[in-house]
């Protein structure tokens, strides 16, 4: 239930709608402006600029002068501000996740959960920074020392997508501020007002201005303007293969450092010795979170002959049961899809499945509640030439693909161009080991469907990306090594 009015939110200072340049709320040059409504219901929430290459031009020239002094800062005066972004973060968890529900149509519950999450990565990042180490090397010279030192990239642009605004971002802002590099920010029109809010956050415990800016507006200029200029010396991105690729070839005339975690299309398997009551309990919560919206989420079930039935039994009354609702509801478990063109494309996934063979168990069109909700799906009979088998749903459909022995399984599994994360169910441990190896993705989860925490590396292989976030790895991505040989001696 809600706490927090608009008006409150507004009223207290963390929905912005205005862009955060070198430390001062504007904007658009020309006045133009976007309106962001709450996919639940329709209605307009705020407005933000609409900006172009001038405003993030100037958002590229604040965070160079800025980074001059912001790397120059000690790790422990960084570690200090993150720890008290993340503090202010968790003191203000209700309004905040009530703003992100607001725009993103999430279920509160999971709202307070992502934004719980954000403020783990902000943490984990404020300890990493003291932990940025060098190393001296045996010298092969009598008279020298060899050292190596860790250095921030420089001036970062970051790029993410709606479906989890601000954990998104937490992972790209924390470990870029922490490793001394300052950034620019381009949230998505949909739901920028968590992108904003980085803005807020670094006002209120006092990071300097031009360290973090954050820009709205239109996508293509903006991303044109990041990736062509030689003062931003890093690319972080989320969200589609397509654009990925776009931005990794406008940035190859800068030489930049890049990490893109991309589109994914992943895959479960279960096998006949699977504890059958885990697995439909994992595949409900993986699969219809955020309606489907993660990229992390299955989108291919592959459950072996022998409990392929009694799967499709289990889970089906398992999703009949979920709750759909406007995220403010109580006991909410699946809010609206984000627009319209989401929900378009998950219509056309089901009529492409239900023309080729497939067989709706439950759900498969949309939500009596109207507006972008759909009916949670359940689709038996899966085949390969469905477009489900092979494109991102980013819906709320569970569609189950039959097959018989192990080897089978993996190579279905496989059987993309994408290769973010790969989950299965068995009670077998010498499979858990030959499974694990043999699945062409970044992540595995053995016996569990939701695997995102700040501790570990996330990211994808093949077609999902390059690059890591989360985890000590995920500093890396944000630092240059640098050979220093000291003769003389």
């Amino acid at each position: 239930m809600k706490a927090f009015t608009l008006e409150e939110i507004k009223g207290a200072g963390w929905l912005k709608e205005a862009n955060y340049i070198a430390g001062e709320w504007v904007a658009a040059d020309d006045g133009r402006t976007y309106d962001v409504a709450d996919p639940a219901t329709e209605i307009r929430i705020g407005t933000i600029p609409w900006v172009g290459v001038s405003e993030t031009r100037r958002a590229i020239d604040a965070a160079q002068t800025a980074f001059n002094d912001w790397s120059m800062t000690t790790a422990v005066e960084r570690a200090d501000k993150l720890h008290r972004m993340a503090q202010l973060v968790r003191d203000n968890l209700d309004i905040l996740a009530e703003m992100l529900t607001l725009e993103q149509g999430k279920p509160l519950a999971e709202a307070k959960g992502e934004m719980k999450l954000g403020a783990d990565y902000i943490q984990w990042f404020a300890e990493e920074a003291r932990r940025i180490n060098g190393e001296i090397i045996p010298s092969p010279w009598k008279d020298r020392q060899i050292l190596v030192i860790r250095e921030p990239v420089g001036v970062v642009g970051a790029i993410t997508p709606w479906n989890f605004p601000f954990s998104m971002l937490s992972r790209k802002v924390a470990p870029a501020l922490a490793a001394g590099c300052t950034i620019v920010i381009k949230p998505s029109e949909f739901t920028p007002f968590c992108g904003l809010l980085y803005g807020v956050l670094a006002e209120k415990v006092g990071i300097p201005a031009g360290v973090v800016n954050v820009v709205t507006g239109e996508a293509a200029a903006i991303g044109a303007e990041l990736t062509q200029s030689p003062i931003v010396r890093k690319i972080t991105f989320t969200g589609s293969t397509r654009v990925g690729k776009l931005l990794y070839g406008q940035s190859a005339d800068t030489m930049k450092k890049l990490s893109m975690e991309l589109g994914g299309n992943a895959p479960t398997i279960i096998f006949d010795d699977a504890d059958l009551d885990l697995a439909v309990e994992n595949a409900t919560v993986g699969k219809f979170r955020n309606s489907g919206q993660t990229c992390i989420c299955t989108n291919r079930f592959y459950v072996q002959d022998g409990v392929y039935d009694e799967f499709a039994r289990r889970l089906t009354e398992r999703v009949q049961k979920l709750k759909v609702a406007n995220g403010f509801d109580e006991g909410a478990e699946q809010g609206p899809l984000i627009n319209s063109a989401a929900i378009a494309k998950v219509e056309l996934h089901v009529a492409d499945a239900k023309t080729k063979g497939g067989r709706v168990l439950t759900g498969g069109k949309r939500h009596e509640l109207g507006a972008t909700f759909f009916e949670p799906t359940v689709i038996v009979d899966a085949k390969p030439d469905m477009l489900i088998a092979h494109e991102e749903t980013f819906g709320p459909i569970a569609a189950l693909f039959r097959f018989k022995d192990e080897q089978e399984g993996i190579d279905a599994a496989n059987s993309t161009e994408f290769g973010l994360a790969s989950y299965f169910f068995t009670r077998d441990v010498a499979r858990i080991f030959r499974v694990s190896r043999a699945l062409q993705s970044g992540m595995v989860g053995v016996n569990a469907g939701v695997i995102t925490t700040s501790e570990v590396p996330f990211g994808g292989v093949k077609d999902s990306g390059i690059g890591r976030e989360g985890s000590a790895h995920g500093i890396e991505e944000y630092l240059n090594l640098k050979y220093i040989n000291l003769a003389g001696l």
